[in-house]
């Protein structure tokens, strides 16, 4: 108890000793944005899957179940380090009716809350460690993934089973 109020005192010192000038206030650094943020920090792979993806989706950059199917399976083609089949029409109809679905406000990015569940439904029910590992490298500062992360996460997770 005693120390407790030793340092709750000092801490109470130093703070009614500051100067309220010398204290200069900076401005908040402007947010990111989810798609520079992920520009920003993309591999080589990654780089060529939004180009792909940019080309194949349009100007509106939404992509249909086939169309979305006929990306991930180009991608897929020309990494044979990636274990997989390919990518059925069903299983690209349930990536986008997952995005549309935690996707609620229409912006393209699962909010960081949905996330878990969004992976859940993709089929991937993910333990926390591994849930945080891939929000440290597929979301923004925030936690929010957009849709180009979220599929090649859910890639990646695909040729990992």
């Amino acid at each position: 108890m005693f120390l407790a109020k030793r340092l709750i005192g000092g801490i109470l010192d130093v703070v009614s000793n500051i100067d309220p000038a010398a204290f200069v206030p900076s401005d908040p650094p402007a947010p990111r944005r989810p798609l520079a943020y992920a520009e920003q920090n993309e591999s080589g792979e990654e780089k060529q899957f939004r180009k792909v993806f940019q080309q194949l989706a349009g100007d509106d950059m939404e992509v249909s179940p086939t169309e979305l199917m006929s990306i991930l399976n180009r991608i897929i083609s020309k990494h044979g380090d990636l274990k997989t089949d390919g990518f059925s029409i069903e299983s690209c109809r349930s990536m986008v009716a997952v995005m549309d679905t935690y996707d609620t406000d229409g912006s393209g990015v699962i909010g960081a809350d949905e996330l878990p569940n969004a992976f859940r439904a993709a089929g991937f029910p993910l333990n926390d460690q591994l849930f945080q590992m891939i929000i440290r490298r597929y979301s923004d500062e925030n936690g929010n993934m957009d849709f180009d992360n979220y599929i090649g996460c859910l890639v990646r997770l695909d040729a990992m089973c």
